[in-house]
């Protein structure tokens, strides 16, 4: 059984690939802002606190998402494969999601790094910024966007190299192309799990 992180800079396509991934290979597409949001508008009491952190503009900690990850995996059938999207970003988060996996007697499969230059990904997000109206994809907030994913989330690619599950991916071309791309790497970690 799959169980995945996909990974990638702001503007790499993770969400859209994340998607089409959790299509084809009957995967559980989890998001730590859907979770949140679900925590929050369901009142569960992790949803309670992370909102008291969000109305004061702060980032949700550390636990609180693990916590609110925990019970989502305790509801999910053993069965069933899970893509992880946008998490971990931490070599914290990432040591907690691998306790929370072994808690719930499942192991990651790999971990997808979609690889794209910093030039590219400035383009596509001014681009997406200008069709979808989103205030912060302007050029001078996207480089200090990714100037913090450099220095917060790429030490979490290194964690995942030392445990040989990390695979890289290039993130550049039309959409078909990079989830063809995506599929042979996949593909490939099915067959060694077989």
């Amino acid at each position: 059984m799959l169980n995945l992180v996909i990974f990638g800079p702001p503007g790499s396509g993770k969400g859209t690939q994340g998607v089409k991934i959790a299509e084809k290979y009957s995967l559980e597409h989890v998001s730590t802002g859907d979770l949140l949001r679900n925590a929050i508008h369901n009142n569960t009491a992790e949803g309670m606190i992370a909102k008291s952190f969000i109305d004061k503009g702060e980032l949700v900690p550390d636990d609180v998402i693990i916590d609110i990850m925990d019970v989502f995996m305790e509801k999910l059938p053993i069965d069933k494969g899970i893509l992880f999207d946008g998490f971990p970003r931490t070599v914290a988060q990432a040591e907690a999601l691998n306790g929370l996996l072994i808690d719930h007697g499942r192991s990651l499969s790999a971990l997808l790094n979609l690889e794209v230059e910093n030039e590219e990904l400035i383009e596509r997000l001014v681009l997406r910024g200008q069709t979808s109206g989103r205030s912060d994809d302007n050029e001078e907030t996207i480089k200090k966007r990714l100037e913090v994913y450099e220095a917060q989330t790429l030490p979490v690619l290194d964690y995942y190299k030392k445990k040989g599950v990390y695979k890289s991916v290039k993130g550049v071309g039309d959409i078909e192309e990079i989830f063809t791309n995506i599929c042979q790497v996949l593909d490939k970690v099915v067959e060694a799990e077989v």
